[in-house]
């Protein structure tokens, strides 16, 4: 008995695209994956899913009607997550929602639901650690830069933040792991493409004597009595570590 794998490419739109398609489908899937994460397997039928932006729109529209706003919320930040088989969850999340409606959020008895929302909490934990953690440092041509490397693909839900924190400056904070860059130029922000880190040998010299300066401020106050490394590590873990100033 065949296995049938729906490919997509990896985006939000060409997710909700293959879920649509598997309502109208006759083989429905048994996995939904990138295309580039995809291994061939004994048994395997791959259905290509071309990304629509009008069957997007359609499931996007329908889960807010029928489902909620907070659904919709939860299971895009699920797919920001890149967990393994995020897709499979989320496809049963709305299968499950678009028969009982606004109630799904209530059963959390449900082993689904309930793993939709420790997702959903997770993926927002860390969004709101870092942008209290992520340290801007000074580059050529006075752009503020923040290299990082999150678990979870956070990174735009961070720039609408900073675009309002940091409205009149030019910035750029750039998730090492997935080599992509949110560009910042005063009016607006895009995402893009980057795998160099751009701060190696570019720092200006007011930002070196500046980062000087605050690790010798926080090495005074840390001192060994009233240090409480748990707390540290609870607040900020230290796969954040390499990225903070005052730790480097």
């Amino acid at each position: 008995m065949p296995l049938y794998y729906y490919l997509y490419d990896g985006s939000f739109p060409g997710l909700m695209t293959a879920i649509y398609q598997a309502y109208y489908y006759e083989h429905k899937p048994n996995y939904i994956i990138s295309s580039n994460k995809y291994q061939p397997a004994l048994f395997a039928e791959k259905v290509i899913i071309k990304t629509d932006m009008k069957k997007f729109d359609r499931v996007y529209q329908a889960v807010k009607k029928k489902i909620s706003n907070r659904s919709l919320q939860k299971i895009y930040y699920a797919y920001l997550s890149e967990l393994d088989d995020i897709e499979m969850k989320i496809y049963r999340y709305l299968r499950m929602g678009f028969t009982i409606g606004k109630k799904i959020d209530g059963h959390l008895s449900n082993k689904l639901v309930l793993k939709l929302n420790k997702i959903y909490n997770k993926v927002s934990g860390e969004r709101h650690r870092l942008l209290g953690l992520l340290r801007f440092r000074k580059i050529a041509g006075d752009i503020y830069y923040a290299p990082f490397e999150p678990d979870h693909n956070v990174i735009t839900l961070m720039a609408p933040h900073f675009a309002k924190r940091l409205v009149d400056q030019n910035w750029i904070i750039h998730d090492l792991k997935r080599e992509k860059a949110v560009i910042y130029n005063q009016q607006e922000w895009v995402l893009t493409d980057l795998k160099k880190r751009l701060d190696q040998g570019r720092l200006t010299a007011e930002e070196i004597e500046y980062q000087e300066l605050w690790r010798g401020f926080f090495d005074s106050v840390a001192i060994e009595n009233r240090k409480n490394s748990r707390l540290q590590r609870q607040f900020m873990p230290e796969r954040y570590w390499k990225y903070l100033i005052e730790k480097s």
